[in-house]
C-alpha cells in the first residue's frame, strides 16, 4: 500500500510540475525548465523508493551492461556492408524490374 502511494505523490509531482511549468509561462525559460527538472529529479527519487521504481533501476543497470557488452562493427566493416546492401537492392530491383515487364509483355500478348 505504501509503494502505491509513493508512486502516486511521484505522478502527481510529475502533474504539478508540467502545470507549474505552463502557469509560469510569462517567466525565463530557464528558470521554467530548472524548476520542471527538480520537480522530475525529485519525482524520480520518491519511484525509487518503491519495489516497482527499484527494478525499473536493476533492469536500466542490466541493460547499460549488456550494451557495454556490444561489439560494433568497424568503419570498413560498416562501409562493406551498406555497399553490399546497395549492390543487393539494385540487383533485386532488375529482377524485379524484369519480371514486370515480362509480365506486362505476356498479358499485352494475351489482351490482344
Amino acid at each position: 500500500m505504501a509503494d502505491k502511494i509513493k508512486m502516486l505523490f511521484a505522478v502527481l509531482l510529475l502533474a504539478a510540475g508540467i502545470a507549474g511549468y505552463y502557469y509560469f509561462a510569462d517567466q525565463m525559460q530557464v528558470l521554467r525548465v530548472v524548476g520542471l527538472l527538480v520537480v522530475v529529479l525529485v519525482a524520480m527519487i520518491v519511484a525509487l523508493q518503491t519495489s516497482v521504481g527499484r527494478g525499473s533501476w536493476a533492469f536500466a543497470q542490466a541493460a547499460r551492461t549488456e550494451v557495454r557488452k556490444v561489439v560494433w562493427p568497424t568503419r570498413k566493416e560498416t562501409v562493406q556492408m551498406t555497399l553490399t546492401v546497395i549492390v543487393a537492392v539494385f540487383i533485386m530491383s532488375l529482377l524485379l524490374w524484369g519480371f514486370d515487364s515480362f509480365l506486362a509483355w505476356l498479358v499485352k500478348a494475351l489482351i490482344g
